[in-house]
C-alpha cells in the first residue's frame, strides 16, 4: 500500500517594492499550489484504484470447486491470506488444521514463511482424515518421515496454473507431476492422483493448490 502526502509548496512571497510584483507572485504561488494539489489528488485516486484492483485480485485468480469453502473475510479469506507468509496464511485458513499442525511438528514453519517464493500443495484436514489415525500419529511423531513428506509438497518457485503443468522439482529432490487446467487438475499421487480442489490461491511468499490427498514421496 502506498502512502501519498500532498505536499503544499510555495508560500505567498510579500515584497515592497511594487503592488503589482506582489500581486504577480500571489499568483503564481496560487497557480502552483493548485497544480501540486491536482497533481498529488491524482495520484491519490490512482493508488486507490491500483490498492482496490490488487485486493479484487486475490479472489478472482483462484479456481476450484472447494474455493467457496473459504472465508470471504479476515485473515482465512483470499484478500487475507495474500498479506501473509504462507505458513500463517495456512493458520488462517479453516481448510489446513492438521496440514499447519504438521508442519509445526516437522519445524517447517519458519522455513516456510522465510522462503522467497514458494509453490504449495496443501491437503485438506479431510485428506489427512482419509488416512487411519494410528498411521498419521506415527508420522506426526517421526520428524524425518514427515519432513520428506510436506516438502514433497513444495517446488521451489511460485507457479500459475499454466506453468504448473508437467513434471515439477520438489523441496524434497523428487518429483511431482501434473496434470490439466483450471477446469480440472491433478496431481499424480501413485494410482489414484490428488485432485486440486481450490488453486492459485495467493500469499506473501507462495502460490497454494489445495488438495483433496496426502501426497506420498
Amino acid at each position: 500500500m502506498k502512502n501519498t502526502k500532498i505536499i503544499r509548496t510555495g508560500a505567498l512571497a510579500a515584497t515592497a517594492l511594487t503592488l503589482t510584483l506582489g500581486l504577480a507572485a500571489c499568483g503564481d504561488d496560487a497557480d502552483e499550489t493548485s497544480a501540486d494539489t491536482s497533481a498529488d489528488t491524482s495520484s491519490e485516486t490512482t493508488d486507490s484504484g491500483d490498492d482496490a484492483a490488487a485486493e479484487a485480485s486475490a479472489s478472482d485468480q483462484v479456481f476450484g470447486p472447494a474455493c467457496s469453502a473459504v472465508p470471504t473475510d479476515g485473515k482465512g479469506s483470499f484478500d487475507g491470506m495474500v498479506n501473509d507468509p504462507v505458513a500463517t496464511a495456512a493458520s488462517n485458513n479453516p481448510l489446513l488444521g492438521t496440514l499447519v499442525t504438521a508442519v509445526t511438528e516437522a519445524g517447517l514453519v519458519d522455513t516456510l514463511n522465510g522462503a522467497e517464493a514458494l509453490t504449495v500443495f496443501a491437503p485438506t484436514d479431510d485428506a489427512f482424515g482419509a488416512i487411519p489415525e494410528k498411521d498419521l500419529n506415527a508420522v506426526l511423531a517421526d520428524k524425518e518421515t514427515l519432513t520428506a513428506i510436506l516438502t514433497h509438497h513444495v517446488i521451489g518457485e511460485q507457479l500459475d496454473p499454466d506453468a504448473i503443468v508437467g513434471e515439477q522439482d520438489t523441496l524434497n529432490n523428487d518429483t511431482v507431476t501434473v496434470e490439466g487446467d483450471v477446469d480440472g487438475m491433478t496431481v499424480q499421487n501413485g494410482e489414484t492422483p490428488a485432485n486440486v480442489l481450490c488453486g492459485n490461491v495467493p500469499t506473501a511468499n507462495a502460490t497454494v493448490y489445495v488438495i483433496d490427498a496426502v501426497l506420498m514421496p
